[in-house]
C-alpha cells in the first residue's frame, strides 16, 4: 500500500535505530507502562474553578463532567494529551511546517510546502477573528494539554515514539501548546478534503497529451438520471439567478474542456479586455499544451505530494451519511447513520469522547458525545441531548491554479508587473542545519512552484500563441483555507445547538472544509445544509465550468470575486420523503450555485437511497441494526453493467472459462471470504487488469484509472462506445484492438494473475487474500523500518470485504498495482433520536494511542466484522457502563 511522500521521506531517518534500543523499549516496563494514563484517583490541575470528573468505559471512551464550560474544555485538553499525545505532537509538527524538527532531513520537503502554504500564518490571523467564548474555549483546551506536558516533564514520559525517535531528534524538548496548534488542525483536514484540484492538474497534464475527444470522455458528466443528487428540484431550488458567465451547460457536475479564442497574455499586454466566451479553440489548446503548462503542472504536483494526508487522499476519500425521518422508523423519532471514509492508520483518526456540562445552562450549554480530534476542542460528529448530526464531504471547487507571468519578485497584473509578498522563514532540523526557505506569493495565493528545485526554468521561452516568447510562468494556489476564517465557532455552536435554526446558525461559520451537513432532532425534524466557502469567479476557459482548467493569473478578470452566500447554499428541512442521502454525489441538478466540476458519481449514494426505498415500500419499519447493516453493504452495482460483457466472452478453453463460470453465480457482493469471496476476486482481477490496458498505454503513471467512481463511470460509457479511441493499445502499433479483444485479454490476464498469486483452483480463491487493511504508525511503518519497531506500532495486514465505489467504502486503488485498502470506514455510527442510549458506534482502532495499552486496537476487529458497540450517552447509562473514575481538582499549591 503506498504511504504519503511525508512518511516515505521521514521514515529512513528512524532505521538508524538500533534493535537492541528498540527491544530495552518494549521491554522496560517503565518505559511501555508509564506513559498510560492514570484513570482512578485524584490528579490537580491548575486553572480547574471546580472538580471535574473523567468516567471511562470499558472501551477507555471518557465522559467528561463539569460545572462550566472552561473547566470541561480544559479537562478535555488533559484527557486527550492524556490518550493520544504523541499523534497530538506530530499533527503539530505537520501543520506547522516544523516536521523537521521531529524527525530531522527527512521532514524538510514537508516543511518547506507547508510554510509556503502558510497554515501556521493563516491560523494566527484567525485566532483574533473567533469571538471571545470561542477564544476562551481554545485556551481553556490549550491549559489542560499543558497541564499534561508540565506534569510529565519528559518527551519519553508521554509516549513510546520519542524513545524510538530519540536517534533523529536527540534531546527533544516537547513545546508548550498554543491554541494556534489547535486552529492549525484544520488546515489539514481542509487540505485532504480539498476538492479537485488533483483533478485539475491532471487535466492540464494531460492537454496536448490526448486527443481533445478522449480527455472529455475521461470527465465524464454526471449521471443525474440514474444516480440522484442528494436535493431533487421540489426539495430546494437556487432563489437567485445564475450567473451570466462560468454557468454550466452540462448540468453542473462537469464541463467540457476548451479555451477562450484568442491570447490572454497578449490581450492583457495590450490593456484590452478578457476575451467574451466563444468557440473552442486548437490555437488555444496548443498553448496550453505547450506553453510551459505541461511542465509547470507537473512539477506543482510534485511539490504538493509532499505535503501529509493525515486524513487520507485520493479519490475514496469521502463518506456515507444519511437520515430517516420518524414516519419510516420503528421508534417513530428520526435515525441518523454516518461512516466517514478517510485514511487508515494506527492509531486512527477519531477520539471518541463525551463533554457533559452537570447543568445544561445558558452559560453552559454542553451535553454533548461524539468523535473528536486529538488536538481540538469539542466534537466534531455525534449529538447532543437535541439533535444528531453527520458529514460527508461536499468536494467543492476551493482550489485554483493561476498560472503567472514572473520576473523577479514581480508579477504580471494587467499591462504593470507588481511586487510578490516575499518573506523568508527557517527550517530548523534535527541533527542537520537549519535551511531558509524564500515563500512568494501572488495576489492569488503561494507560488507553489517555488517549492521544486528548478521549477524557475520551466516554461523559459514558452510559445504563446504559437510565437516564442521570453516569458516564465510560475504557478500559484489559490484555496479558501489559506484565508482566515471562523470555523471553530461553528463546531462550539453546532455542539451547543438545541434546533434547526440555532443549528444553521452554526453551520453559517462552517467556512473550511466544505461539507455536506445532516440534521435530526428529537422533535422529529430532519435536515440537509450545504455550509462553507465557495469561491464565486468566471471560467478560464470557455464551454467548461470555472476552475475546471488553471486560469492565467494576470487578467483579473479570472480572480475570485468572493463567495457563495450562506442563504443561497443549498438547504433542506424535512423533505416529504422524509429521507435524505449525502455520500459525496452532485448536491443539485442545476448549475446554481456552482460548487463542484468533481462530485463522487453516485453509486454509493444510489444503492443507499435504493435499499432504503425498498424496506419503505415494503412496509417495514427501519431499525437502528437495518441501519448498521446497511452501512456494510458491499454490492457492486457497476458489475451489473460489466459482468454481463464479461460472461458473453468466449475464451476458448477451458482453464479460463472455470474462471469465468464464477460470474455465473456471483451475486455481486464483495465478501472477504465466503462462497461469493472467488468470484469477487475474480471480477476485480478483471477489472483492474482492463483499466490498465484500457488507460495506462496513454496516461501517465501517476494518472492512472484509480478504479473508483469516475472509472465505473468512464468504463460504462466505453462499454457502450465500442468504436472509441480508448479501447486501442497504442503499446501494439498496427494493430487496432476491438473492445472484446480487450475484455477478453483482461480477462485470460486475471485469470493468469491469480493463479501465480493465490492458486491454480479458483475454488481457493478469496477477495480477502488481495484485499487487506493495514493498519500502520504514521511514522513508525514502511519498509526502511525494522519489523520489531513497525510490528509494535502497527497491525498486521487484516482481510476485509467491501471496495471502492461500495457502501462497505474500503477503498483500493487501481493505479497502484495492488488491492490493499487505502481508505475506509474511519468509524461507523447510528443515532436513535428516539433513545440516545441505543444508539451504536465503533471506532477504527481504539482510543488509545500507546501500545500495548487495552484500548490500542480493542476496536479494530469489531470494526472489520461491522460490529458496533453501545453509546452511551445520558448519566445513567454512562454510570452504568463505568468501568474507572478520576477525578480533576483545582491546584492547591500557594499562588
Amino acid at each position: 500500500m503506498s504511504r504519503p511522500v511525508w512518511q516515505r521521506v521521514a521514515v529512513p531517518l528512524v532505521a538508524i535505530l538500533v534493535v537492541v534500543a528498540v527491544a530495552t523499549a518494549v521491554l522496560g516496563v517503565g518505559l511501555t507502562r508509564r506513559a498510560f494514563p492514570q484513570t482512578t484517583g485524584d490528579i490537580e490541575i491548575p486553572g480547574l474553578t471546580g472538580q471535574v470528573d473523567v468516567v471511562r468505559d470499558a472501551l477507555g471512551v471518557a465522559h467528561i463532567y463539569a460545572d462550566t464550560p472552561e473547566d470541561l474544555f480544559r479537562a478535555q485538553g488533559f484527557v486527550a494529551a492524556q490518550d493520544r499525545f504523541f499523534q497530538m505532537d506530530l499533527r503539530r509538527h505537520v501543520v506547522n511546517g516544523r516536521l523537521a524538527e521531529l524527525v530531522g532531513e527527512g521532514g524538510v520537503e514537508t516543511d518547506r510546502v507547508i510554510r509556503t502554504m502558510g497554515w501556521r500564518r493563516v491560523a494566527e490571523q484567525e485566532l483574533p477573528l473567533l469571538d471571545p467564548t470561542a477564544r476562551g474555549y481554545l485556551q481553556a483546551y490549550t491549559a489542560g494539554v499543558n497541564a499534561y506536558i508540565e506534569q510529565h516533564g519528559s518527551a519519553s514520559r508521554m509516549g513510546l515514539e520519542y524513545a524510538v525517535l530519540a536517534r533523529s531528534a536527540p534531546g527533544y524538548q516537547v513545546e508548550p501548546w498554543d491554541p494556534v496548534d489547535s486552529l492549525a488542525w484544520l488546515k489539514a483536514m481542509a487540505w485532504d478534503l480539498r476538492g479537485n484540484y488533483t483533478e485539475e492538474l491532471a487535466r492540464g497534464r494531460l492537454v496536448g497529451q490526448v486527443s481533445l475527444a478522449q480527455l472529455d470522455e475521461l470527465y465524464p458528466d454526471y449521471p443525474l438520471d440514474s444516480h440522484p443528487p442528494i436535493l431533487s428540484p421540489d426539495e430546494w431550488a437556487p432563489q437567485r439567478s445564475a450567473p451570466a458567465d462560468g454557468a454550466n451547460a452540462r448540468g453542473g457536475t462537469s464541463g467540457t474542456p476548451g479555451a477562450d479564442s484568442g491570447d490572454p497574455a497578449d490581450r492583457a499586454r495590450r490593456g484590452e479586455p478578457a476575451a467574451p466566451p466563444g468557440p473552442v479553440s486548437d490555437r488555444t489548446h496548443h498553448w496550453l499544451a505547450r506553453a510551459g503548462v505541461q511542465e509547470a503542472f507537473e512539477s506543482t504536483g510534485v511539490a504538493l505530494g509532499a505535503v501529509p494526508d493525515l486524513m487520507g487522499s485520493g479519490e475514496g476519500i469521502g463518506s456515507n451519511s444519511w437520515v430517516v425521518a420518524g414516519q419510516h422508523t420503528a421508534t417513530g423519532s428520526p435515525m441518523l447513520a454516518n461512516d466517514p471514509h478517510l485514511g487508515v492508520s494506527q492509531p486512527g483518526i477519531w477520539l471518541q469522547a463525551g463533554l457533559h456540562c452537570r447543568e445544561v445552562t445558558e452559560s453552559c450549554p454542553f451535553d454533548v458525545s461524539g468523535f473528536t480530534f486529538a488536538g481540538f476542542p469539542g466534537v466534531i460528529i455525534g449529538h447532543n441531548a437535541s439533535i444528531a448530526w453527520g458529514i460527508t464531504n461536499l468536494d467543492p471547487d476551493v482550489t485554483d491554479f493561476y498560472l503567472e507571468d514572473v520576473r523577479g519578485d514581480r508579477v504580471l497584473r494587467g499591462d504593470d508587473y507588481v511586487p510578490l509578498d516575499v518573506h523568508t522563514e527557517t527550517i530548523k532540523v534535527a541533527g542537520g542545519e537549519d535551511q531558509t526557505l524564500t515563500v512568494r506569493a501572488s495576489s492569488h495565493g503561494p507560488i507553489m512552484s517555488d517549492v521544486v528545485e528548478a521549477v524557475g526554468d520551466l516554461g523559459q521561452g514558452a510559445p504563446l500563441g504559437g510565437v516564442r516568447t521570453s516569458n516564465d510562468y510560475e504557478v500559484a494556489l489559490a484555496w479558501t483555507a489559506l484565508q482566515p476564517g471562523r470555523t471553530a465557532e461553528a463546531v462550539f455552536a453546532i455542539n451547543a445547538a438545541t434546533d434547526w435554526e440555532s443549528f444553521r446558525d452554526g453551520a453559517r461559520h462552517f467556512a473550511v472544509p466544505s461539507q455536506n451537513l445532516l440534521y435530526a432532532d428529537t422533535e422529529g425534524n430532519i435536515g440537509y445544509q450545504a455550509p462553507g466557502q465557495v469561491p464565486l469567479r468566471r471560467s478560464a476557459t470557455h464551454g467548461t465550468p470555472p476552475g475546471y482548467l488553471p486560469a492565467p493569473g494576470w487578467d483579473e478578470a479570472y480572480a475570485w470575486q468572493g463567495f457563495v452566500d450562506f442563504e443561497d447554499l443549498p438547504s433542506v428541512l424535512n423533505p416529504e420523503d422524509g429521507v435524505i442521502v449525502a455520500a459525496n454525489q452532485a448536491v443539485v441538478r442545476g448549475s446554481t450555485p456552482f460548487l463542484t466540476s468533481e462530485p463522487d458519481k453516485g453509486y454509493r449514494s444510489t444503492r443507499i437511497l435504493d435499499l432504503l426505498t425498498e424496506q419503505i415500500e415494503a412496509g417495514t419499519p427501519i431499525t437502528v441494526d437495518a441501519m448498521t447493516q446497511l452501512q456494510l453493504d458491499d454490492h457492486n452495482a457497476f458489475a451489473e453493467v460489466l459482468v454481463p460483457y464479461l460472461l458473453r466472452i468466449d475464451l476458448g478453453n477451458d482453464f479460463y472459462t472455470e474462471a469465468q463460470e464464477l460470474l455465473r453465480e456471483w451475486d455481486l457482493t464483495a465478501p472477504a471470504g465466503g462462497d461469493q469471496s472467488a468470484a469477487a476476486a475474480y471480477f476485480y482481477a478483471v477489472y483492474d487488469n482492463l483499466l490498465e490496458m484500457v488507460f495506462d498505454d496513454e496516461l501517465p503513471p501517476d494518472l492512472g484509472a484509480t478504479g473508483n467512481s469516475r472509472s465505473m463511470l468512464l468504463v460504462e460509457e466505453l462499454l457502450r462506445s465500442p468504436d472509441s479511441a480508448w479501447w486501442d493499445d497504442r503499446r501494439t502499433p498496427g494493430v487496432l484492438e476491438s473492445r472484446d479483444e480487450v475484455i477478453r485479454t483482461a480477462m485470460i490476464q486475471a485469470r493468469n494473475d491469480l493463479t501465480s498469486t493465490l492458486s491454480k483452483d479458483p475454488a481457493d480463491w478469496s477477495w480477502g487474500q488481495l484485499h487487506q487493511v493495514t493498519l500502520e504508525h504514521e511514522v513508525l511503518s514502511g519498509d526502511a523500518v525494522p519489523d520489531v519497531v513497525s510490528g509494535i506500532f502497527g497491525q498486521q495486514p487484516i482481510p476485509v470485504g467491501g471496495g471502492s465505489a461500495l457502501v462497505n467504502a474500503f477503498n483500493w486503488d487501481a493505479s497502484a498495482d495492488t488491492f490493499a485498502v487505502t481508505a475506509g470506514p474511519s468509524m461507523r455510527m447510528v443515532v436513535d433520536l428516539a433513545d440516545l442510549d441505543a444508539s451504536r458506534w465503533v471506532n477504527q482502532t481504539g482510543t488509545s494511542g500507546h501500545p500495548f495499552h487495552p484500548n490500542w486496537k480493542d476496536q479494530t476487529q469489531a470494526w472489520v466484522d461491522g460490529q458496533t458497540y453501545p453509546w452511551a450517552f445520558t448519566g445513567a447509562a454512562v454510570e452504568e457502563a463505568a468501568e474507572s473514575s478520576l477525578t480533576l481538582v483545582p491546584d492547591s499549591s500557594p499562588g
